[in-house]
């Protein structure tokens, strides 16, 4: 009988309270890839929010409207270093060449932030 308690023992898996298996291989990389996504997406909208920003300047867009005002309050902000990187004489130029660049930036950024997330999780 002992014999037998001992094998039972041992052939059993480890599970969960609920006697359900979980694949933690399967959870971590669900993890990582959403994270990974949302870092991605994340670049994405700031790039939106900048190029919203050019196309209301470039498209003379009344700067006293509250979503103009707001988009360029939030440009501003995730323009960085680039909002005046070339200062040519033109305003419109100006917007569209920092603030663009500013929109490359996160693309690339948040797409190389992603995939290290991507490769330091393990995610395939």
């Amino acid at each position: 009988m002992a014999e037998h308690a001992e094998s039972s023992e041992t052939d059993e898996q480890p599970r969960t309270k609920h006697g359900v298996d979980v694949d933690w291989r399967r959870v971590k990389d669900q993890t990582v890839g959403f994270v990974a996504g949302l870092v991605r997406w994340a670049g994405v909208v700031f790039a939106v929010v900048l190029v919203l920003h050019v196309i209301f300047t470039v498209g003379s867009a009344n700067p006293d409207n509250g979503i103009v005002a707001w988009i360029r309050g939030w440009a501003d902000t995730l323009s960085i270093g680039f909002k005046d990187l070339f200062e040519p004489n033109d305003e419109k130029l100006r917007v569209l060449v920092n603030y663009g660049i500013a929109a490359l930036f996160w693309l690339i950024a948040s797409a190389i932030a992603a995939r290290i997330i991507r490769r330091l999780g393990g995610a395939a």
